[in-house]
């Protein structure tokens, strides 16, 4: 019998844990050590920040629903990780043991490295990485809602997320929009991209014309190539710089309002593990999603190192979106069971981008195949049924979470008519 153990309860870890006992079997005990005792689905956070969802709509008692497949869950953080002991040391001191360990566990948000971003610490602006800060915001955001104002919202520099800045600087203009308040809010839109519709990934097809006329329609403000110096009550002050990345002009942004999304580091406890990370605390893995230095570690996610798609004037990172944490997470199972097995463990996920974003009446996607070019496919496209594509993706992906799933329909369906694989051909074939 093997020992799992999963680090991380968010999207990448209860989807390794659910398909890791749907593939091996009863015979190997599985425990997942996350960061509280709720999962919850962080691409409907922005949602949540304006009212259109509820805490409840989008978490789940992780405990409850992994019991179900017989996977033991601690709702705490890992305190230290001891490759050379196959050892996890959770906060609560309890020691496991491990013959394979996934580290699953998304990043550390960096908002200490912009003076004033963040809203913990002292900080000024709100953010949508997780439930607790999202249910922050949308508190904020009804008391804004009485005496509304300048919203600035944007990413800040060596951010690799920028998905939810544009959509929920689209969602906040079709809220206000039906609120009848829009004309009385100035809306900037802040990114360290270097143009519109960048996303970390160079462009995706015709991405930065389609980006910049919708936020035209919208009447959204825009400064790229930007760094945020500093965040002070109600101010914001950005440096947009130049194409060889020198500092250029100085805005002084007037808000009332603010959500910036921060740049990312690893967790501490995995950042901590010599040779195991990059400088950002990143887990470094080969094509299979393995270790170099550990063998018997693994990692998906947002916690996995990969390199810029490109150099850009200001620092970008490249995006994991939940299509390639999916890829991932099921390149790592197939390889746990074919080594299991006495087989090669060779299997390679495609790494590939497929992002749904939402903008509250309509909606833009995102495919690039592979993330990083030259690409065999590209492509965005705008409309509604991207918005429904969304909602639709929301309510699967809790179901597989309630019922402990790891059937990947709606990526069989849905995007495989778009002809996204999850992984790559291998020399697996008969004979």
């Amino acid at each position: 019998m093997a020992n799992i153990v999963v680090v991380g309860a968010g999207l990448g870890g209860m989807s390794a844990a659910y398909e890791l006992r749907e593939t091996l079997g009863k015979d190997h005990a599985i425990t997942v050590v996350g960061l509280g005792d709720r999962f919850s689905f962080t691409p409907s956070n922005p949602w949540l920040a304006v009212g259109w969802r509820k805490p409840g709509d989008i978490t789940l008692p992780a405990g409850e629903c992994l019991a179900r497949r017989d996977i033991r869950f601690l709702p705490e953080p890992v305190a230290s990780i001891a490759p050379a002991d196959n050892a996890v040391v959770t906060a609560a001191g309890e020691r496991l043991v491990y013959d394979y360990l996934l580290i699953c566990t998304g990043p550390k948000l960096a908002f200490d490295e912009v003076p004033g971003l963040g809203p913990d610490q002292g900080g000024h602006t709100h953010s949508v990485c997780t439930t607790p800060h999202a249910e922050q915001a949308w508190q904020a955001y009804q008391a804004f809602l009485d005496d509304p104002g300048p919203v600035v919202v944007g990413a800040a520099q060596g951010a690799s997320c920028f998905g939810p800045a544009y959509e929920f600087a689209m969602i906040l203009d079709a809220d206000l929009r039906k609120r009848k308040l829009r004309d009385r809010v100035p809306i900037t839109f802040v990114s360290s991209e270097p143009y519109v519709g960048h996303m970390g990934l160079g462009g995706v097809g015709d991405s930065k014309g389609l980006m910049e006329s919708e936020m035209r329609q919208r009447h959204i403000r825009w400064i790229v190539n930007a760094k945020i110096s500093a965040v002070e009550p109600g101010a914001m002050t950005v440096v947009e710089h130049d194409q060889a990345g020198q500092p250029g002009q100085q805005h002084e942004l007037a808000f009332k309002y603010a959500m910036v999304l921060p740049a990312f580091r690893g967790v501490d406890a995995v950042a901590a593990v010599e040779g195991l990370c990059n400088p950002r605390g990143f887990v470094i893995v080969d094509k299979h999603q393995r270790s170099p230095a550990y063998p018997n570690i693994f990692a998906a996610g947002v916690c996995v190192a990969i390199p810029p798609v490109e150099a850009t004037p200001v620092p970008t990172g490249a995006p994991k979106t939940g299509f390639m944490i999916e890829s991932m997470v099921t390149t790592i199972v197939r390889n746990i069971a074919a080594e299991m097995k006495g087989e090669a463990a060779d299997y390679e996920g495609t790494w590939n981008a497929v992002c749904l974003a939402d903008m509250g009446d309509t909606g833009a996607a995102f495919v690039a195949l592979p993330q990083i070019p030259p690409r065999n496919v590209t492509w965005t496209r705008i409309g509604r049924w991207v918005h429904a594509a969304k909602v639709g993706f929301e309510k699967y992906f809790l179901y597989k979470m309630r019922h402990g799933t790891s059937e990947p329909i709606y990526e069989k369906y849905i995007l495989g008519a778009l002809g996204i694989e999850r992984l790559k051909e291998t020399r697996r074939k008969p004979g």
